[in-house]
C-alpha cells in the first residue's frame, strides 16, 4: 500500500525489516544501544558484530532520540537506533512521535533518501499498536509535507495483525487527507 505525501510516498509493506532495500532501516532500540531481541536481535544476528560495536562507541541515546551507526552486512547502508519509549513511563505518545521524528531528521542529516521503521515499542516495550500507527504515520506525514530529502518512508510490519492495524490508519488519513 502506498500513499504519495508532498514529493515522497509513505509504504506499507509485511515482512522482515532485515531484508528492506531502503538506504536506512530503524532498530526498536533501548537507551543502553544493546542489541538485544526482537527487531535489534534480527539486526544484530543477520548484520553482525559492527553494529553493537558501533552502538557500544556511542554509548547511550534518550528515549524519544535516534543515533545513526552503519549496517555491517545488511543489505541497507545504515541503522537509525530510536529509542521509542516503555509503556507505562509517562509521556509515552510525546516521546514515540519524538523517536520517528527525530529518525526522519538524523536520515535527513545523513543525505538519506529512503527509509523502513518497524512498529516502534510494540514489542517487549508493550506499547499498543493502534496507537503507534496513529503516532508513527501521522508524524511521518507531517514530516513529509516539509522541506525533506526523503522520498520513500516504509513500515515494514513483521505480523498480519500489525500490519493491518497500520494499513487500516493509513487508509484513514489518507482519506482524510484527500
Amino acid at each position: 500500500m502506498r500513499l504519495p505525501v508532498n514529493r515522497s510516498v509513505i509504504e506499507l509493506d509485511q515482512g522482515d525489516i532485515t531484508e528492506s532495500d531502503t538506504t536506512a532501516i530503524v532498530n526498536a532500540a533501548n537507551s543502553q544501544l544493546q542489541l538485544g531481541a526482537g527487531v535489534a536481535g534480527a539486526i544484530r544476528s543477520r548484520g553482525g558484530p559492527s553494529i553493537q560495536e558501533q552502538c557500544d562507541a556511542i554509548g547511550h541515546c534518550p528515549v524519544g532520540d535516534a543515533v545513526v551507526t552503519g549496517a555491517g552486512a545488511l543489505k541497507t547502508r545504515f541503522v537509525i537506533h530510536a529509542v521509542g519509549p516503555r509503556q507505562g513511563e509517562g509521556n509515552e505518545e510525546e516521546k514515540l512521535k519524538n523517536a520517528t521524528l527525530n529518525s526522519l531528521r538524523r536520515a535527513d542529516e545523513s543525505g538519506i533518501e529512503s527509509i523502513t521503521f518497524p512498529a516502534i515499542s510494540t514489542g517487549v516495550f508493550g506499547f499498543p499498536v493502534e496507537a503507534c500507527a496513529r503516532i508513527m504515520l501521522g508524524a511521518a506525514m507531517e514530516y513529509l509535507k516539509a522541506d525533506t530529502g526523503l522520498t520513500r518512508v516504509r513500515f515494514c510490519l513483521f505480523d498480519s495483525n500489525t500490519f493491518q492495524v497500520f494499513r487500516n490508519e493509513l487508509e484513514r488519513v489518507g482519506l482524510s487527507a484527500g
